[in-house]
């Protein structure tokens, strides 16, 4: 590989989840000096969607909007030499890889492409009952060695997220599987990019700080020690800045330890120092050897769900809320049909004496799952549909009652990295095996680090919310949920350490009070990491609670009031 300084490999990121901006591609490649354009398709929602396409046409099972991105950005590529690393391959790398050889053809423009397999373990069976997709998360070793053969455009499966950059690097500048701080230091850069413009101020919780219209997408210039500097493309949107890239540091992590298939990069090692506008360098990173094994994301079908959620508007809600409850309740009784699962909530998002009727109503919203689709479907929708003229004042709904659609449940288990076939397709067709890590090491806690000096306790504090001194960040990973917080200066950091302890979290979102709540300490982020095990049920594809990622506890819980010190206001 080549690029245009030897000594600093420019890797960009196009995309962050199957759906993002479509004209990105074309943005990094037309914007910019790029060696090496990533994009990153695959999550585990994606996942089972992924699945459900190859059940109705094996050929199908990838990415199918970057086929059509790669349209007019193949070219465009070809011209400027950039090399496009992918995991949108999903569950058919090599009938994507087979697509874009067609559409090289008939766009005519000659590429070299390769593609990566060995993480769709289905086959091997012994997966339980349903199970639609099976697939281990793979390191960079096999797109390491499709660059190497010269691969111009390389499709993976389900490789880590970070792996699109790391595997760039270790190609780049030939690095060896015990260059382990490295390697770390290019997974982490690749944590940073995968979410595409989370890194350059989308979802960031001080956005109003930069213009959010229409943030650009970030790029990592990586050095051959495996530092880099996060940054973008001039005169795009948004910003790079130390918070930004904080706060995807922090996004879908946990302890201080990363894991991945060739390196477990230490989080607590992490230092960012802004180089200039748009510019934040990360250096150093400790890397350690990986774990024995690799994760392996199960999907399969739960079962059927429905919702209806009922408008209760002005007075008497609670009581309103109570009679559509018992009336919904004796019409499964009299059906002979109650749905397995049944839950109800009730947000009081209305306000007394209200200007705009819309506030001055609240949402009872009812979910119901089973495994029968006739039970969540026609008796729930009936019932719903048949109260209108007969409860509460003021009925109606949000939205008309379905039939009850499919949900999905997502599982992780650790499979023996020596029993995944890890293997690199080259363009010429010869197969390469990827070898597994020889050093391992058994992933374990962290022992927490000293916490800082506290301020002054006798400081005169006010009720305030938390948001106006942190920003924070959350998210998904399966059944459990991440919160990162962190403070923006020393000052703050000394009081957060202290005041948000597990049980101050759990008093401040009582949704989590009766769960594992997990507390880690990265002290050179300013910032604390929560892990809530269990918040999400059996993972986004279930839609277990209103906000199924997980994207927004974060923002719930800067909202929320604590007595802070007046001089940190």
């Amino acid at each position: 590989m080549s690029a245009a300084r030897p000594d600093v490999l420019r890797i960009g990121n196009a995309s962050g989840f199957y759906g993002d901006r479509f004209d990105a591609l074309r943005e990094m490649l037309t914007g910019g000096p790029l060696d090496v354009l990533t994009g990153d398709y695959l999550a585990e929602l994606t996942m089972l969607i992924l699945g459900r396409d190859r059940l109705k046409d094996p050929g199908r099972g990838y990415a199918r909007t970057f086929l059509r991105q790669l349209e007019e950005g193949l070219g465009e590529a070809a011209e400027r030499g950039v090399r496009i690393v992918t995991n949108a391959g999903g569950l058919n790398p090599a009938g994507l890889a087979d697509a874009i050889r067609e559409l090289a053809d008939k766009v005519g423009v000659p590429v070299r492409v390769a593609h990566v397999t060995g993480d769709d373990l289905l086959a091997r069976g012994g997966w339980g009952d349903g199970v639609l997709t099976a697939n281990a998360y793979l390191g960079g070793g096999g797109i390491a060695a499709c660059l190497r053969a010269g691969a111009e455009v390389v499709v993976t499966g389900r490789v880590t997220d970070a792996a699109l950059v790391s595997g760039v690097a270790a190609a780049h500048f030939g690095w060896r599987p015990d260059d382990l701080d490295r390697l770390a230091g290019a997974v982490v850069a690749g944590h940073v990019l995968e979410c595409g413009t989370q890194a350059t101020g989308g979802n960031y919780s001080f956005f109003g700080a930069h213009d959010t219209l229409r943030p650009g997408f970030p790029l990592a210039e990586i050095a051959a020690d495996g530092s880099s500097v996060i940054t973008k493309h001039p005169g795009t949107g948004g910003a790079v800045t130390v918070g930004t890239v904080t706060a995807q540091l922090l996004y879908e992590t946990s302890g201080a330890r990363y894991a991945g298939p060739e390196v477990t990069a230490r989080l607590d090692s992490v230092r960012l120092a802004e180089e200039g506008p748009d510019r934040v360098r990360i250096a150093p990173v400790r890397g350690e050897a990986p774990p024995p094994t690799l994760k392996t994301g199960l999907t399969r079908l739960g079962g059927w769900r429905n919702e209806v959620t009922f408008v209760l508007t002005g007075l008497d809600v609670d009581l309103k809320a109570e009679l559509v409850r018992d009336q919904m309740e004796a019409a499964f009784e009299a059906a002979g049909c109650r749905p397995a699962e049944v839950r109800w909530t009730l947000a009081r998002t209305d306000r007394d004496d209200a200007d705009v009727q819309e506030e001055a109503s609240a949402l009872l919203r009812l979910v119901v799952r089973d495994a029968d689709q006739d039970v969540v479907g026609r008796t729930v929708s009936g019932a719903a549909v048949e109260l209108a003229l007969a409860s509460y004042p003021g009925f109606h709904v949000t939205a008309p009652p379905g039939k009850g659609a499919p949900y999905g449940v997502f599982e992780a288990v650790a499979v023996d990295a020596a029993e995944v076939p890890h293997r690199a397709v080259l363009p010429d067709g010869t197969l390469v095996d990827i070898q597994p890590a020889v050093e391992t090491r058994e992933l374990e806690r962290l022992a927490d680090p000293a916490l800082p000096e506290p301020l002054d306790v006798t400081l005169p504090t006010r009720s305030a919310p938390l948001g106006l001194v942190v920003g924070a960040r959350s998210g998904d990973k399966g059944g459990a949920a991440n919160v990162g917080v962190w403070a923006r200066t020393d000052e703050a950091w000394r009081w957060l350490a202290h005041a948000l302890t597990v049980d101050r979290f759990r008093e401040l979102l009582p949704e989590v009070a009766e769960l594992d709540v997990d507390r880690h300490l990265l002290p050179h982020l300013r910032a604390l990491n929560f892990v809530v095990d269990g918040l999400l049920g059996e993972g986004v594809a279930a839609q277990a609670r209103f906000d199924p990622q997980a994207k927004a506890v974060g923002e719930w819980l800067r909202s929320r009031h604590m007595d802070i010190p007046e001089v940190l206001l």
